[in-house]
């Protein structure tokens, strides 16, 4: 799709627990996505923007500790907000 390697930037992180979530955005794909990285299995991200339907994914295998979620549509990054969603304590945080 060319959204990818160069052509994207993180423009959203946060920490939850050990756990870190971003917002990735590409200007040429007018899209964002979120990504959780240092996670366990069950953790889950979302990613919204505005009233846009959000888009989900969960670490579904042991041993895997990143996940994405599908691209969202956003007119600027600034409209993309990342949450990383931790299976084993419940806890939730978002980008800004």
């Amino acid at each position: 799709m060319g959204c990818s390697g160069d052509l994207v930037t993180t423009t959203g992180t946060a920490i939850v627990g050990a756990t870190t979530v971003e917002v990735r955005y590409s200007e040429i794909c007018a899209a964002a996505w979120g990504r959780i990285t240092q996670g366990a299995q069950g953790d889950q991200v979302e990613i919204g923007a505005g009233t846009a339907e959000k888009q989900t994914d969960t670490i579904t295998a042991a041993g895997d500790t990143a996940a994405y979620t599908p691209m969202l549509p956003v007119k600027k990054a600034a409209d993309a907000k990342a949450c990383a969603i931790l299976a084993a304590t419940g806890e939730k945080g978002c980008t800004g």
